[in-house]
């Protein structure tokens, strides 16, 4: 029988979660957790639910039934607003950045840093914007061009550090290496890595089992709006996962 191999106080539980469109139940009864420093792999075919569960804690949907904590506290999140309360940022396949933008407006845009002359002030913001990029991702250069110039990998380290800059403690990342080559992907690994080390928790939505197996510390897979079980990445093969995806069938590892 697998255990967790966290102990103490969860960053995030979600317990017995449970949503439904039209009376299809598109997450029954699920409970996961994380903990801080950790990556938590969501695996399944589209459909399975993960992206649901997910969109409860970001404040895109509202549950029917369940109850989240925050550090042991019971929250509600009703919208997007009551989760960035929470410290809690979702980093979206599409990124959501000004592509016109540079690297500091895209960080600070909506919270621009305001001179006494009431102006913008650009130079402190790119300042700052330094000094987060030398943090997470140290061979990131082009701070004065637009961010539609940028890699992937390096847009993905802009919309990252923006989350991080504005506190996020709990990250929600979809998917972050879809496009990426794997030099690229290398790289968000090592932010992965880095915002661990920082105390972050992290929710990985995924499809890509070798994704998964690099990145996560432990994964949950879900089949038809249930969970299959929950797995340390470390105690399973890909085949192991591979059939909790597919078949549905929990390993003995699983818990």
């Amino acid at each position: 029988m697998g255990r967790n191999p966290n102990t103490g106080t969860p960053l995030v539980e979600m317990r017995d979660i449970s949503i439904a469109f039209g009376g299809i139940k598109a997450v029954n009864h699920v409970s996961v957790d994380l903990y801080a420093g950790e990556v938590v792999g969501l695996l399944g075919h589209n459909g399975a639910g993960k992206s649901t569960l997910i969109k409860c804690l970001s404040g895109a949907y509202q549950k029917d039934a369940g109850q989240i904590f925050i550090n042991g506290q019971e929250v509600e999140i009703n919208n997007p607003r009551d989760a960035r309360k929470y410290n809690i940022e979702t980093i979206y396949q599409t990124l959501a950045l000004a592509d016109n933008l540079d690297a500091a407006s895209n960080l600070f845009l909506g919270r621009e840093i305001v001179g006494p002359g009431g102006f913008v002030d650009d130079t402190a913001m790119e300042a700052e914007t330094r000094k987060i990029m030398a943090r997470l991702n140290p061979n990131f250069r082009k701070f004065n061009v637009p961010v539609s110039a940028l890699s992937g990998g390096q847009r993905q380290s802009v919309a990252i550090a923006r989350a991080v800059y504005f506190n996020a403690k709990i990250l929600i990342m979809d998917e972050p290496t879809a496009a990426l080559g794997p030099h690229e992907t290398q790289m968000v690994a090592e932010l992965i890595q880095e915002l661990k080390s920082q105390g972050l928790g992290i929710f990985l939505i995924e499809h890509d089992i070798h994704a998964v197996m690099d990145l996560c510390d432990r994964a949950v897979v879900m089949k038809n709006g249930e969970k299959v079980g929950t797995v340390n990445v470390n105690e399973v093969t890909d085949e192991d996962i591979l059939g909790m995806i597919i078949l549905g069938k929990r390993p003995p590892q699983a818990y």
